[in-house]
């Protein structure tokens, strides 16, 4: 198991709960920590191009007052026992510094900050998270501005009927993060499967085709039968016991961010396959859409196989 962490430090991305966050994992998973601060805007600032007295002023101050803060967090680090090693990147392209830095440290977790993505970013997949989630091979976690609380709810959100193309395995590694986590901060998992009833369905399908007078009630039964055979069967293989199951029907993107927020969850993890743009536009991504809607930290497992 790797022994590292890497913190993705960004100064508009309430620094000082993502790197709380990662001391905690770090030295629970007894890891170094690997800080990669990410600021490409105060060299922006300070290009000839956009050179003015006011802006460079504007640009040292920012500096001055990062690298106190910087000094403060890591020394909140080391006095927490964990070790750190501080690298810095003004590139433009985050995503892009993130993967290089994890492939050279191959870490346990990427942790990084998150924000509310608009629309438009949204729509353009023009984020440094959208990338991160399509390609990073590394377990991502996504901090929020939300407190930790003691014993925490983990949601372990999956589906065992493989849907989507997603590998089997890919569900036992939500898993086991889960119940590890859990673990560590004596909280309480809870594994959700959302499956989609016959009356959602058959409702786009007339969108297509003529409709028929189906026995709807005894189709959806079997539906959800099959759903929750399959999901007994995971809790089984995983060791879970069968007490921490919830199957509900609707979207997983829809349903997720309700289920965490009523449960008052601390994490929910869930996974993501490897995708390019197009296919990512086309088929769209549950942990993309709800990442922004969950109130709590959300942890990505990657699809790739070990």
């Amino acid at each position: 198991m790797s022994r590292n962490i890497l913190c993705v430090v960004e100064f508009d991305r309430y620094p000082e709960i993502v790197v709380e966050r990662a001391t905690w994992l770090a030295k629970s998973y007894n890891c170094n920590l690997h800080l990669l601060v990410c600021d490409p805007v105060t060299d922006f600032l300070g290009e000839s191009y956009v050179y003015l007295l006011e802006s460079q002023h504007i640009a040292d101050s920012l500096r001055d007052y990062q690298e106190e803060l910087l000094a403060e967090l890591t020394a909140k680090i080391e006095q927490a026992g964990v070790q750190v090693e501080v690298n810095r990147s003004r590139e433009r392209h985050v995503s892009d510094v993130i993967r290089r830095e994890a492939a050279a440290r191959q870490p346990l977790f990427v942790i990084k900050g998150t924000h509310y993505h608009t629309p438009t970013e949204r729509a353009s997949l023009h984020s440094a998270d959208w990338d991160l989630i399509r390609d990073l091979d590394y377990a991502l976690w996504f901090v929020k501005p939300v407190a930790w609380h003691d014993a925490p709810v983990i949601v372990a959100a999956v589906d065992p009927v493989n849907a989507n193309d997603k590998p089997a395995y890919l569900d036992r590694r939500i898993i086991d993060m889960a119940s590890m986590i859990a673990e560590k901060c004596k909280g309480e998992i809870k594994v959700l499967h959302t499956y989609q009833r016959l009356e959602e369905i058959a409702q786009r399908a007339t969108w297509a085709f003529k409709p028929i007078k189906l026995p709807i009630d005894e189709l959806d039964k079997k539906i959800r039968e099959e759903h929750q055979k399959a999901l007994r069967v995971l809790a089984e293989t995983s060791n879970i016991p069968e007490k921490t199951l919830h199957l509900l029907p609707g979207r997983a993107y829809e349903v997720l961010p309700a289920f965490a927020l009523k449960h008052n969850a601390g994490l929910v993890v869930m996974g993501a396959l490897a995708r390019s743009k197009l296919k990512l536009r086309i088929i769209g991504s549950t942990a993309a859409r709800a990442l922004d809607h969950i109130h709590c930290d959300v942890l990505v497992a990657h699809g790739k196989q070990d």
